[in-house]
This record gives structure tokens, sequence and C-alpha cells, in this order.
């Protein structure tokens, strides 16, 4: 479950979220679970945030940093991650149906059991990824750099 101090500092805005991670590097912020739908965390530094289940369906993650975050379960239908940073991030079992990941850097990232169905990963960089049983059906991969990953389908 989620700090509730860490979702209050969020919904203050990106400039103040941003501002306080600055102010306290030491800390993993923990956003499991959270209810996020919808919200607006473009360029937010979600870097090695727990999210685990959190619900962030629809929401504005440009340019975000989401590297080593813990993404697993999270839900992030047609959610916006055109040009975020997800380097080496947890998105097992995660939930993506025509999320726009144009532009994203997912290198490292694991995407194992991912439901990807329509989601856009136009020239998204998926090197070294392991994508063992993701449903990318109907998904737009065109550009997408996809040197050593892992493409598997039980």
């Amino acid at each position: 479950m989620a700090i509730q101090s860490h979702i209050h500092v969020l919904l203050q805005g990106v400039s103040v979220w941003n501002q306080w991670r600055a102010a306290h590097p030491d800390i993993r912020p923990d956003l499991s679970e959270a209810y996020l739908t919808g919200a607006d965390l473009t360029g937010a530094n979600l870097n090695k945030a727990n999210l685990r289940g959190a619900d962030l369906n629809q929401a504005g993650l440009h340019a975000a940093d989401l590297t080593e975050a813990d993404l697993t379960e999270a839900e992030l239908e047609e959610a916006d991650l055109t040009e975020a940073t997800l380097i080496m991030a947890d998105l097992t079992e995660a939930e993506m149906e025509e999320a726009d990941l144009s532009g994203a850097n997912l290198t490292k990232a694991n995407l194992t059991n991912a439901g990807l169905r329509g989601a856009k990963l136009v020239t998204a960089d998926l090197s070294g990824a392991t994508c063992i049983g993701a449903d990318l059906t109907g998904a737009d991969m065109t550009g997408a750099y996809t040197t050593d990953a892992l493409f598997e389908h039980p």
C-alpha cells in the first residue's frame, strides 16, 4: 500500500514532486496501488519508485523518468509514455493496452507477460528488454530498436 505522504506530495504537481525528490534522494517513493488515473505526471522523477499495482490508466507520463521503477501489475492502459525513460523498469504483467510508448527508452526493461495490445512502440528502444510472454497483438513497432531483446511466446 502506498505511503499517503508520498501521494500527497505527488498530487501537489510535478514541480513540487521533483523538488521533493531532489531534496530526498535516498527515499524510494512508495506509490504502490495508488489511484492515479488520468494524472498529469509529465516530466515527473519517478526513478526507482514503487508503483506496483498502481492505476495509471490514461495518465500523462510524457518524458517521465521511470528508470528502475517497479510497475509490476500496474494499469497503464491508454497512458502517454512518449519519450519516457523506463531503463531497467519492471513491467511484469503490466497492462498497457493502447498505451503510447513512442520514443520511450525501455532498455533492459522487464516486460514479461505484459499486455501491450494495440500499443504504440514507434522508435522505442527495447534493446536488451525481456518480452517473454508479452502480448504485442496489434502493437505498432515501426522503427523500434530491438537488439538483444528476448521475444518468446508460450
